[in-house]
């Protein structure tokens, strides 16, 4: 299925300066919604313009909007964001064959509200694993999703790139977090007003911002299409992040500092809530915390729970509605490689089920470090280097795997009416270190050094840790 888009008004609407119609539509956003902080509201602005140069992206970054409870603006969000973004697909009850074949090479913006009732519990994320699966693949270009089609007995090659948009009341799964410009939202304090929204009434100035918006995106198509903006960022985050800035860069005014200002303050709010937040990594700072406290090489099951549950604002006494309990305890820590084994707390206590500090030892070191990482000096790039542009007469490499395809003639193509988009979807059918007995033994080395343990290679802790009692000698290995 190839998609049509609008045409490029040829207006000098269509000609607008970008800087102004961010500006507009920034402040078309604050009217109807309170942001959590003026970071959001920009990367809001950015997202909403971006989703009109979808053909130039390489990346589609989903934008996650997510609240600890309802009340907080979420839906009006949404509401706003549909009057102003490019065609937007609303995907409440929408089967996956239907939302796949909606996306073609001008692929609509899918909104997706109340997305808590898709993944929040077991059953209904098993129910809904092709729909993740999709907001997954559809992060970068060329990752199709592949169905047998029982009635031509025929693979099909579905598209699944598209820039996505979803609300929810808590956080959405890990891997689309991951790939999302994220905006926590709250309630709004007694002294914060807003507009109330009436579609009637507002939208036709909200479609009027839109048109403008279509207009001046799809005359710099290209010049999106070759854009190598210097990325505050790395890796994932500056995928995510790169159409955004890319955007701003190309509307110039204060939005380019502005852009940069709020991905690299967002990133590092996420990666502080994301260390916050997760409960293993809490509990690995926890634990630390125990053994030196107890100034102990090994500790039983039972004296770390025991501690465990008197800690205030933790969430380790009300565990589900019981304290926390050694089975739960061992499966916290199993994906970090530890596991309880036989041990002598202080060394000369009675045997029994427990932890030993230098199991502990390297996810500490890798997950929750004392000491915070270096600052990058002034001297060293920010991110990856620039990229010359590609030359318009360049032809695509037929090896690129992430290449989004030629966008001369996106704007050439007519408008895709609701009417034929709900005709085409009526018309889907189904398509078809292993631990040893012992439980306090450390073994000597350099810190910084790599040492083997059962043949594994692994951290080396710091020998002074573990030189404590018993005339400055390690613990003796229990046979």
């Amino acid at each position: 299925m190839t998609m049509r888009v609008p045409p490029v008004p040829t207006s000098p609407a269509g000609r607008a300066d970008g800087a102004v119609l961010l500006k507009e539509l920034h402040a078309a956003l604050c009217r109807y919604v309170v942001f959590p902080n003026p970071q959001a509201a920009d990367a809001v602005t950015l997202w909403t313009a971006a989703t009109h140069a979808q053909p130039a992206w390489e990346h589609a970054p989903r934008l996650a909007v997510v609240s600890p409870l309802k009340r907080c603006g979420k839906s009006r969000l949404v509401d706003v964001v549909a009057e102003t973004c490019h065609t937007p697909l609303i995907t409440v009850n929408a089967t996956i064959a239907a939302v796949v074949r909606s996306i073609g090479q001008d692929p609509p913006t899918l909104l997706v509200d109340e997305a808590d009732t898709l993944w929040g519990s077991k059953k209904q994320a098993d129910q809904n694993e092709d729909l993740r699966g999709l907001l997954n693949a559809g992060h970068q270009r060329n990752r199709p999703m592949l169905r047998w089609d029982i009635t031509t007995r025929s693979l099909d090659q579905l598209d699944t790139f598209a820039m996505a948009m979803l609300a929810s009341i808590g956080d959405l799964p890990d891997t689309i977090m991951d790939r999302a410009v994220v905006i926590r939202m709250r309630r709004r304090a007694p002294g914060e007003r807003v507009d109330p929204y009436r579609t009637r009434r507002d939208a036709p100035p909200l479609h009027d911002l839109r048109d403008r918006l279509t207009g001046w995106a799809r005359q710099h198509l290209r010049e999106l299409h070759h854009a190598a903006p210097v990325m505050p960022l790395e890796d994932r985050a500056a995928d995510t992040w790169e159409p955004l800035i890319a955007l701003a860069d190309l509307a110039q005014g204060d939005w380019p500092e502005r852009a940069r200002g709020a991905a690299t303050a967002m990133v590092a709010a996420e990666s502080q809530q994301e260390e916050d937040s997760t409960v293993s990594v809490r509990l690995l700072a926890d634990l630390r915390d125990l053994f030196d406290q107890a100034d102990a090489e090994a500790l039983y099951s039972a004296t770390i729970l025991e501690a465990l549950h008197k800690l205030d604002e933790a969430p380790w006494a009300d565990w589900y509605g019981h304290p926390l309990r050694a089975r739960e305890l061992a499966n916290l820590l199993r994906a970090y490689q530890v596991r309880p084994r036989d041990v002598r707390e202080h060394g000369t206590g009675p045997q029994r089920k427990g932890y030993t500090r230098a199991d502990l030892y390297e996810p500490w070191a890798r997950y929750v470090p004392r000491q915070p990482r270096q600052p990058r000096h002034g001297d060293e790039a920010a991110a990856q280097p620039g990229r010359e542009p590609v030359a318009d007469a360049e032809p695509a490499a037929a090896t690129s795997a992430t290449e989004p395809g030629p966008v001369a003639d996106v704007a050439d193509r007519q408008p895709l009416s609701a009417t034929e988009l709900s005709s085409q979807n009526a018309d889907v059918a189904d398509v078809a270190h292993t631990p040893g007995s012992d439980g306090t033994s450390a073994r000597r080395a350099t810190p910084g050094s790599v040492w083997a343990r059962n043949g594994a290679p692994q951290l080396a802790p710091d020998p002074d840790r573990f030189t404590r009692r018993h005339n400055d000698r390690s613990p003796a290995r229990e046979e």
